[in-house]
């Protein structure tokens, strides 16, 4: 046993191509190289696309007679506070939810503290 494990630690593979096999209880872990299928490739590609996510703040529903003759500096009420929590959104989801702050390495950059992230896997279209 201790030397498959010491060959499995020898191959110098990544903590995702190795897979633990476990399904006779009174043996030992035995530790297999999974295949770099493409449909393995393609499952951990995905985790590098890039994806936008929206901050929304508040909500504002003006005539829209009052919104057209707005100008510069006018203000825009919202139904938010300044202590309210923002809703972070992919496309028109809620995602989580979290606070505004000033980013701890950037001066004047807005960046969101999450309070609630949403369980992703029980969203359901």
């Amino acid at each position: 046993m201790a030397e498959q494990m010491q060959s499995a630690g020898a191959a110098k593979s990544n903590p995702e191509d190795i897979i633990v096999d476990d399904s006779d209880e009174a043996d030992a872990p035995i530790l297999e190289r999974r295949e770099a299928t493409d449909n393995n490739r393609l499952k951990r590609a995905i985790f590098d696309v890039p994806i936008e996510v929206t901050v929304s703040v508040g909500k504002a529903r003006p005539l829209i007679g009052d919104l057209l003759s707005m100008g510069r500096d006018d203000l825009l009420p919202l139904d938010a506070r300044l202590e309210d929590p923002v809703e972070l959104l992919v496309k028109d989801r809620v995602i989580a939810k979290g606070e505004l702050i000033q980013a701890p390495d950037a001066e004047g950059q807005l960046a969101v503290k999450l309070t609630e992230v949403i369980n992703i896997s029980a969203i359901s279209e």
